[in-house]
């Protein structure tokens, strides 16, 4: 078992509270100790959002709250610009580079870029680029198997958008296999 600190951010809109809730529930659903604490500003769509998740390997969580964080999935420039120095040495920063104009600047931090919202497009799967990079950031960081993030997915949606199930895994199994 892993244990991980996760900053994901974007704009309000973009799934990224939900992604954070399928890593809670993968996390509950595998036996993990975890906090998902969701912070977004007035706007609701547009406007910035972020969430912070704790997946502990048997210890308890003492905060929710993430000062260095080991993984930042970053959908959007303003949180890139937000949040890349906060990132532990060693860590990883994962971004869509479909929508984030420039590369990080750190050195001492794994970079990963995948253009999730052009994969979106390209595989009719649009609206799911929170998933595509949640998937690319399984294959990096190896916090959960794609089988264990099923679970977390069945979990997340909710039983009136059932069809979407599919689709979210599609999504994920996506970004897991991109290699570019």
């Amino acid at each position: 078992m892993k244990s991980s600190q996760i900053i994901l951010a974007g704009f309000g809109g973009q799934g990224i509270l939900f992604a954070g809730k399928v890593l809670a529930y993968t996390s509950l659903e595998t036996e993990r100790n975890v906090t998902w604490l969701p912070s977004y500003g007035p706007e609701m769509r547009g406007g910035t959002c972020n969430c912070s998740i704790v997946v502990s390997d048997g210890k308890a969580v003492g905060s929710p709250v993430i000062s260095n964080p080991d993984v930042l999935i970053a959908l959007n420039r303003p949180s890139l610009d937000k949040f890349e120095n906060a990132v532990a040495p060693g860590g990883f920063i994962i971004y869509d580079d479909s929508l984030v104009d420039r590369d990080v600047e750190r050195t001492d931090v794994n970079v990963i870029k995948i253009p999730a919202t052009e994969l979106t497009m390209e595989h009719h799967l649009e609206t799911l680029a929170n998933m595509v990079i949640l998937g690319r950031m399984l294959k990096a960081t190896e916090l959960f198997t794609t089988d264990e993030i099923k679970i977390g997915i069945e979990k997340s949606v909710p039983k009136s958008k059932a069809w979407l199930i599919e689709k979210n895994i599609e999504a994920v199994n996506l970004g897991y296999t991109y290699d570019k």
